[in-house]
C-alpha cells in the first residue's frame, strides 16, 4: 500500500482539514466534478443517505475545486452530514491522480475525475475506485470497508 497523499483545505464553514486531521481512523476521500450537478448530488446523497452505516466504518471527505461558499449551498440545500473540501488549485485532486483529460461535445479538457480512495488509519491508501457510478458506489464502498476492517 502506497501512502496518501497529504492535504491541507477549507471545508464548507471555511476551517482547514488536513491527511493527519484522519490519522488513526479509516477516510473515505471522494473526489467529484461540481457541486449540485445531476451526478454529483445523486453521489453526495448516497453517502449522506449511508450516513448511519459509514459512520461505524469511517469519516466521508468529498473533494472538488468548487469554492467554499459554493460547497456551503451545496451542502446546505441537500442536507449532507460530512465534510467538503474547497481544492480551488486542484493540487490535492491531481495529487491523488483524479485531475485528468475529460470530453465533453467533442471538446477535451482537464478536470476531475469521480474517483473515491478509502485510506486506512496509517495514512496508506488500502483501496482506490477510479471512474465510479455515483448511484451504486455508496453501498459498494460500506461493504469494502467491512471487509477491510475484518483483515
Amino acid at each position: 500500500m502506497k501512502p496518501a497523499p497529504n492535504f491541507s483545505l477549507p471545508d464548507q464553514d471555511g476551517k482547514v482539514h488536513s491527511l493527519a486531521d484522519y490519522a488513526g481512523k479509516w477516510l473515505v476521500l471522494y473526489f467529484y466534478p461540481k457541486d449540485d450537478t445531476s451526478g454529483c448530488t445523486a453521489e453526495a446523497c448516497a453517502f449522506r443517505d449511508g450516513r448511519e452505516d459509514l459512520a461505524e466504518l469511517a469519516e466521508v471527505v468529498g473533494v472538488s475545486k468548487d469554492t467554499v461558499r459554493s460547497h456551503k449551498k451545496f451542502a446546505d440545500k441537500y442536507d449532507l452530514n460530512f465534510t467538503l473540501l474547497a481544492d480551488l488549485e486542484h493540487k490535492t485532486i491531481e495529487a491523488y491522480g483524479s485531475w485528468q483529460p475529460k470530453k465533453f461535445m467533442g471538446r477535451e479538457y482537464l478536470g476531475t475525475h469521480r474517483d473515491t480512495f478509502i485510506i486506512n488509519p496509517a495514512g496508506k491508501i488500502a483501496k482506490e475506485y477510479r471512474g465510479v457510478d455515483p448511484k451504486t458506489h455508496a453501498p459498494q464502498i460500506i461493504a469494502d470497508l467491512k471487509e477491510l476492517q475484518v483483515k
